[in-house]
């Protein structure tokens, strides 16, 4: 269905006929027009459904229909001192779910504020990238199992900001497309489609439309998007960050033995270089961030492939 076709507004669902948009729609529009275990990876240009750190299900497919019920209402802030050590997993040094200072149980505090930070300074990372790195985190849920497990989605920088190239939008692009059709509409009245752009190095999703919710369905977004699950995977922890272990015990499937990963690729730390004497920017500043080089692929594990259905009747089982 075309957006022309799905926003005309006598294609409006009862439920979606308001010009108020919600805090989800206000967060994922960067301020514009404001721990979950189980989660979506997107490493390697792979969806992958992961569970206490361990892999479950990879998907074969380049795309994937999810509801977003709720996002983290600013950009975090992540930083990784070391780069990464397949044999020395650890934790980020420092981190901010504002986006503007320190979270408060950081080890390793770089500065005081985000902003007079020296990781923050172009040139700080690999390139003229920084070492500190913006993220946005999403509860989602998939579209064939939306009564189903509230899954945590962490996207990079190159996923969120940048502009739209035709049908092709990063998430603020996306989310400010659904604000300015009339009337507004949330991401939580829609089945939005994740697609993998085939054309970038390193791990990189664009966000579309796919078809509006049912009332039923939507009564029921509504609901996940309260819950506590959908609370934790919108807040940043070092429980919930990649190379720390998790306290909760991974799902399982009967003949499948969960595997740990490596951190997202996305996410991994930068080599550091010499400190520029360029002033702190802000977040608007790095809108098309520095694409980096993929890592290379670890060996293969023994997670389940297949289609969508097939993994989500498996999700179910638990």
């Amino acid at each position: 269905m075309t957006n022309i076709a799905l926003f005309n507004p006598a294609n409006v669902p009862s439920f979606a006929r308001t010009h108020e948009l919600s805090e989800t729609a206000k967060a994922l529009t960067g301020g514009g027009v404001g721990s979950s275990t189980q989660r979506i990876s997107i490493k390697g240009g792979v969806f992958r459904l992961l569970s206490g750190g361990k892999e479950i299900a990879a998907i074969d497919e380049r795309f994937l229909d999810v509801i977003i019920v709720k996002a983290a209402p600013k950009v975090s802030r992540i930083f990784y001192a070391k780069s990464y050590d397949g044999d020395n997993i650890t934790g980020p040094d420092c981190w901010s779910n504002d986006g503007e200072r320190p979270d408060a149980s950081a080890e390793n505090k770089q500065a005081a504020s985000c902003m007079s930070c020296p990781q923050n300074i172009a040139g700080s990372g690999q390139g003229n990238s920084r070492a500190c790195r913006y993220q946005q985190r999403l509860a989602v849920v998939l579209e064939n199992n939306i009564e189903g497990a509230v899954l945590q989605l962490t996207l990079p920088a190159t996923s969120v900001f940048g502009k739209e190239d035709g049908d092709k939008r990063p998430l603020q692009a996306f989310a400010r497309n659904l604000a300015m059709q009339n009337p507004p509409i949330s991401p939580e009245m829609i089945v939005t489609r994740m697609k993998f752009d085939t054309k970038a190095e390193a791990p990189k999703l664009h966000f579309a439309p796919n078809r509006w919710l049912t009332p039923e369905e939507y009564e029921i977004v509504k609901a996940q998007g309260e819950s506590d699950e959908a609370k934790r995977a919108v807040v940043m922890t070092v429980a919930a960050s990649d190379g720390v272990k998790p306290a909760a015990a991974p799902l399982k499937i009967e003949g499948k033995r969960p595997v740990a990963v490596e951190p997202e690729e996305e996410e991994a730390p930068a080599p550091k270089a010499a400190k520029a004497k360029a002033k702190p920017v802000e977040a608007e500043e790095e809108a098309e961030p520095e694409v980096r080089k993929e890592a290379a692929k670890p060996s293969a594990v023994p997670a389940k492939k297949g289609k969508l259905a097939d993994i989500v009747s498996d999700w179910d089982d638990e």
